[in-house]
């Protein structure tokens, strides 16, 4: 237990320039104190004292405002940067060394019985306020942006951005046509039409003004 108290305090130097002593750390830092929690309600919950594991998460959740179910599994290394307002499912499953960010919700759709959260394995990163929802995996090495809604697998060593979540970086290559996430601005469309409108209207009025120079000319012929 007391190597593993370690560990996540070393992870937490690796991960947070701002870490300054362990002192600081131990005592201030609410991702830490929410894992510890998850330890000791995980332990209970396997041992089927649910009420005892609900409660611990509970107050847990009350302190550091985080929540996470007694029942997900969380591997080794977890880093949770300020932690506020994440919330992870009863079903979640989370391998090593993943870190997550403040507003992260790593819930289910509602439509699924059993396996009905997210699976995100080795090395995953799940930026602020990314929801990452139902019985789907987040490969190694993946990459979830900020404010994204996943609802699909993500193959590993992939980025994932938008509404719904599309993969636009694979294997470190961009992938192409995937970037694109703006919505439809009326204002901007009809400017550019009006613009293209104005362009073809001076054309016009270019080729009447050479048409009137040239028979001009030739009547003064």
């Amino acid at each position: 237990m007391f190597s593993k108290m370690k560990e996540d305090i070393r992870c937490i130097f690796e991960q947070d320039p701002a870490a300054r002593s362990t002192f600081e750390v131990v005592l201030t830092y609410s991702g830490l104190h929410a894992i510890w929690a998850h330890r000791i309600a995980h332990s209970l919950f396997k041992r089927n004292f649910h009420f005892a594991a609900r409660v611990i998460s509970q107050l847990s959740r009350f302190f550091t405002g985080i929540e996470i179910h007694p029942g997900a599994q969380i591997g080794r290394r977890l880093f949770i940067d300020h932690g506020m307002g994440i919330v992870i499912g009863e079903t979640c499953e989370i391998g090593d060394d993943v870190t997550l960010y403040q507003g992260v919700t790593l819930g289910g759709t509602g439509k699924e019985k059993g396996k009905r959260h997210p699976t995100l394995q080795n090395n995953v990163l799940v930026a602020t306020g990314a929801k990452v929802l139902g019985n789907i995996i987040v490969g190694e090495n993946s990459k979830v942006g900020a404010g994204s809604v996943v609802l699909k697998d993500v193959p590993s060593d992939s980025t994932v951005v938008g509404i719904p979540g599309k993969v636009v970086i694979s294997n470190g290559v961009r992938v192409k046509d995937r970037l694109n996430h703006t919505m439809p601005d009326p204002v901007s469309d009809r400017c550019a039409r009006m613009e293209g409108r104005i362009t073809q209207l001076e054309q016009q009025l270019n080729e009447l003004l050479v048409q009137q120079q040239n028979k001009h000319e030739k009547d003064e012929k």
